[in-house]
């Protein structure tokens, strides 16, 4: 199995997804869907270096896991960022950057 197929079958498989104009390769989640995202992904250990916002259809910030000095795969840095890109602005849309381990995709 694929990163891509796992991420599908087991993370956002039935969260509506959206694109942004200046970046159409990656997938953009509601504010509600994100959060179930970032729970699965701490349930299977899942890394994530990044995370991209956008409103409007306008990239907005982004935050790298190196920043925190945290590992990509501790949920204290994502669910931090999260919470603190929610209660700055609604209505933004979610978007990240994933790493399944080689173990998962084996299963």
């Amino acid at each position: 199995m694929t990163q891509k197929e796992f991420l599908a079958q087991n993370v956002y498989n039935t969260q509506p997804t959206y694109t942004v104009e200046n970046d159409p390769d990656t997938l953009y989640f509601s504010e509600e869907g994100f959060s179930e995202i970032l729970n699965k992904a701490e349930h299977y250990g899942i890394a994530i270096y990044d995370i991209k916002s956008a409103l409007n259809g306008e990239a907005g910030t982004s935050a790298h896991h190196e920043t925190f000095k945290k590992k990509a795969t501790d949920p204290t840095w994502y669910k931090g960022v999260f919470k603190t890109l929610k209660n700055k602005q609604k209505g933004f849309l979610y978007a990240a950057t994933y790493k399944v381990s080689k173990k998962l995709l084996n299963r």
